[in-house]
């Protein structure tokens, strides 16, 4: 059998053939393409979720973070799929047919041999992201986001993390994302365009953790339906006043940075910040409304910073925040002393 072409870039492209269920499917795959994106593309064809997959090629599990090529899997290859129990959606697994001889009409032979066309994998990875809204490409080794992502047309959630992305830029008419997710790339202030992230007016989760930003820019008060906003274990210095527009922030994680203060506009997040991770920053005090205004407040985390029990009790609101956070973490909290020098929200973590 050939090899074939894959119909946007002319790249090679193979025909391997997944069995299960008493079926064979042929797909048509780029050597370069994950396991894990050839577990999705198997996701509609034999109704078993992707983490209910496993896949073995010559009697050895295909691991989801390596591609075709590193997992020896060629042009022809036959692949086996065995699915985990309770891993089926919709109407459940494709069963094992009977094993009848059936009786061929006119016209059956074409029809049979069009049937057993391999399926062209890039076609129907691009049909799901219409279908779905939901486009999955961490560890995909992109330098850059595919032109493809946004002809899809309605992205809800978008998942690039774990690849050497610099440039990040979006363009007009991206604003229906919900959910991004950037980890574990190149970013830097420079190359993220924060004017085309401004106009994401639904985006309600961001999460950039393990990049190399010092600076969180004033547009970022623009994205006012924001939830959940995680940079973690970047270099920044500080946080901007416009935070204080997320009016619905619920959870904050800027831990192991370079922060030294925390402007007092937080307190403006009003009562939906329930998460506050400052862990690993070089803090000496946090401002002195924060626990007066921020009435949700339950988690913080002060790890390795230099913020003792002394100075949170000075704070105003302090007793009620102690009162909520012992609730939330009864179980954890009677196993720790509270009356050391440092503050330790160990137990606080999940």
């Amino acid at each position: 059998m050939e090899s074939g072409t894959s119909a946007g870039d002319g790249d090679p492209t193979i025909t391997i053939h997944v069995k299960f269920g008493g079926r064979s499917f042929p797909i048509l795959i780029s050597p370069d393409s994950t396991i894990k994106e050839l577990k999705s593309l198997l996701q509609p064809l034999t109704n078993v979720l992707p983490r209910g997959q496993k896949l073995i090629s010559k009697g050895k599990l295909l691991v989801d973070g390596m591609t075709i090529r590193e997992s020896e899997v060629t042009n022809g290859s036959k692949i086996m799929l065995m699915a985990a129990h309770g891993l089926h959606q919709g109407d459940g697994p494709v069963l094992k047919q009977a094993q009848t001889r059936p009786v061929l009409r006119d016209g059956d032979a074409s029809k049979s041999a069009k049937e057993s066309k391999p399926i062209d994998a890039d076609k129907l990875r691009r049909d799901l992201w219409k279908a779905t809204g939901v486009i999955a490409l961490s560890e995909c080794n992109l330098q850059a986001i595919p032109d493809e992502v946004w002809a899809s047309g309605n992205v809800r959630l978008l998942d690039l993390s774990n690849n050497a992305i610099e440039e990040v830029s979006f363009p007009v008419g991206s604003f229906h994302v919900q959910t991004l997710l950037l980890n574990a790339n190149k970013i830097t202030d420079e190359s993220l365009r924060w004017e085309g992230m401004a106009s994401m007016r639904n985006l309600t989760l961001l999460s950039l953790n393990h990049n190399h930003l010092t600076t969180l820019p004033p547009a970022l008060g623009e994205l006012t339906s924001l939830k959940q906003l995680r940079v973690a274990n970047n270099k920044l210095t500080s946080l901007p006043n416009e935070i204080g527009l997320l009016r619905q922030l619920e959870i904050l994680k800027v831990n192991s940075n370079r922060i030294t203060e925390i402007t007092a506009s937080i307190g403006d997040c009003s009562a939906l910040i329930e998460s506050l991770r400052l862990g690993n920053n070089g803090l000496k005090s946090l401002p002195s409304t924060l626990f007066k205004m921020c009435l949700q407040l339950t988690t913080l985390d002060l790890h390795n910073t230099e913020i003792t029990m002394d100075i949170l009790r000075q704070c105003e609101g302090w007793e009620s925040f102690d009162e909520r956070r012992r609730l939330k973490h009864q179980k954890q909290l009677d196993f720790r002393v509270i009356d050391s020098a440092d503050f330790d929200e160990g137990a606080d973590k999940k």
